[in-house]
């Protein structure tokens, strides 16, 4: 696979303007995100996840190390039209919702029929078929995230980087960006998701980096990254739930978890009870348990009063 994405050994340091004590929020940052992949990118608030999304954009430099693009270095303008961008404020002119996509896709060298078609396309993907003529101005919070979607994605981008992009969003919302992003992946697109709403990165990214005061923490496959190497859970049937501790009986099958260095003893004991081993797996815990074991609990303070 190729990277679409790529931070080498970056450091962004502010400067404070009253005294000369400033903020390091980045520190020696390096990552790397392929190409057809949805990656998710997690960080307490004042983590350096916003941070590490400009410098990427090209709205600001670091003060040390590199990056790549498309492979092009960052802040390329010709490269940004084939990425769409999503920023965790959504701020956008008052005109009409359609209007407004459409001014967007031509910043981006769309024009005639293709754009007409392209604005359709994303206007109708995005549930804004009857608000395409009501002017944003009037729209909810929800649905201004459902413009600044459409607004990112009306260049069919090869790179998509959202921050934030369903904290506004009702359930069914959630639900239909998600197939969405789903659908991208599979056309061969890459999704680099940063996002507070764990369950949601859980279930569509295909790896995730936690980042924790400009560090990286972790880094790897979601899946592999939930997996609790410690405990394994076993789902019997033909026995009784106060055979083993904590037992959960549901529609007949008992599910509990023991130690895994206990797997083969509660394996033989079952059978010896007259039962049958229904699945055996390595227990799986949480996305948000993860990211709290990870950062500590603590969040980053940003300090006020900076400049880069």
């Amino acid at each position: 696979m190729t990277s679409v994405l790529e931070f080498e050994s970056i450091t962004k340091e502010y400067r404070g303007w009253l005294n000369n004590r400033g903020l390091r929020a980045l520190d020696d940052f390096s990552l790397t995100v392929e190409t057809g992949e949805i990656f998710g990118f997690l960080g307490s608030n004042g983590a350096g996840k916003s941070t590490a999304i400009h410098l990427a954009m090209g709205f600001m430099r670091p003060t040390s190390g590199t990056g790549h693009m498309l492979g092009q270095p960052f802040g390329d303008a010709p490269t940004r039209r084939q990425v769409g961008f999503l920023a965790e404020n959504v701020a956008l002119y008052h005109r009409r919702a359609e209007q407004l996509v459409r001014f967007y896709g031509a910043l981006n060298g769309l024009r005639g029929r293709p754009l007409a078609t392209r604005v359709r396309q994303v206007i109708e993907a995005l549930g804004l078929g009857h608000e395409a003529r009501r002017n944003v101005r009037q729209f909810s919070r929800g649905m201004l995230q459902r413009v600044g979607l459409a607004q990112a994605l009306v260049n069919d981008p090869d790179l998509l980087i959202l921050d934030e992009p369903t904290s506004a969003l009702d359930p069914l919302a959630r639900v239909a960006v998600r197939e969405l992003l789903l659908r991208m992946r599979k056309d061969g697109k890459t999704i680099f998701l940063s996002s507070h709403l764990l369950s949601e990165v859980e279930l569509v990214c295909d790896r995730i980096a936690v980042l924790d005061r400009g560090r990286l923490v972790r880094l790897g496959r979601t899946s592999e990254l939930l997996e609790c190497g410690e405990q394994t859970e076993i789902v019997a049937r033909g026995i009784a739930a106060h055979a083993f501790s904590g037992a959960v009986v549901s529609d007949g099958l008992v599910t509990f978890s023991i130690p895994a260095s206990a797997q083969r003893v509660t394996l033989q004991r079952v059978w010896e009870l007259g039962g049958e081993v229904v699945s055996v797996n390595p227990l799986r815990r949480s996305l948000e348990e993860l990211f709290v074991e990870v950062t500590k609990g603590t969040s980053a303070n940003p300090q006020p009063e900076l400049r880069p």
